[in-house]
């Protein structure tokens, strides 16, 4: 992948001088993902994650001498740790015929016991935003409706309590 640095080959930290101020790196930008877990990403996501870098990477350039060494340690750190997360991707198509079943990347309308509906889009990881309704695969919601149909009635775990969600709507986004 052309946007992706190898960093295989760079020098050791312990070998580079730096001021005391340097433990400030960034956080983790995304959770680390439990090992063995396979990074999925819906093309959406991937673009998005490809276009942030390459925000990133031209604020470096265009800004030259004008970021502070601390403010530009702390740019390459997110380039590096985006860069970094960009290699573990694995982006993932919605299915062949998919309409009605629910997989990865697909949008799901759901209606609970009291007749209040609520649409979640199934994601990856990296993509997750609970303020857009993005949740990730591998959250006990998405668990309770992956592989169900239209019209399936699921029970989910919630932090309140069991609920019981009929499955009214599932779509996938045109690729």
């Amino acid at each position: 992948m052309p946007w992706v640095m190898d960093y295989r080959h760079s020098m050791s930290r312990a070998f580079v001088r730096e001021s005391d101020d340097a433990g400030d790196e960034l956080k983790p930008m995304h959770p680390p993902l439990p090992p063995g877990v396979t990074n999925y990403i819906t093309p959406a996501g991937a673009k998005q994650m490809q276009a942030e870098l390459g925000e990133f990477l031209e604020t470096r350039r265009s800004s030259g001498e004008q970021l502070s060494s601390q403010e530009r340690r702390r740019l390459d750190s997110q380039i590096r740790q985006l860069q970094q997360r960009l290699q573990t991707l694995v982006i993932t198509t919605p299915p062949p015929n998919g309409e009605g079943t629910v997989c990865f990347g697909a949008t799901v309308r759901v209606r609970d016991s009291h007749g209040e509906e609520n649409t979640y889009q199934i994601v990856g990881i990296d993509e997750t935003d609970l303020d857009r309704d993005l949740i990730s695969w591998r959250s006990p919601l998405a668990k309770a409706l992956l592989s169900h149909r239209t019209g399936e009635k699921v029970q989910f775990d919630a932090p309140s309590g069991r609920q019981d969600l009929e499955i009214v709507e599932v779509t996938y986004p045109v690729v």
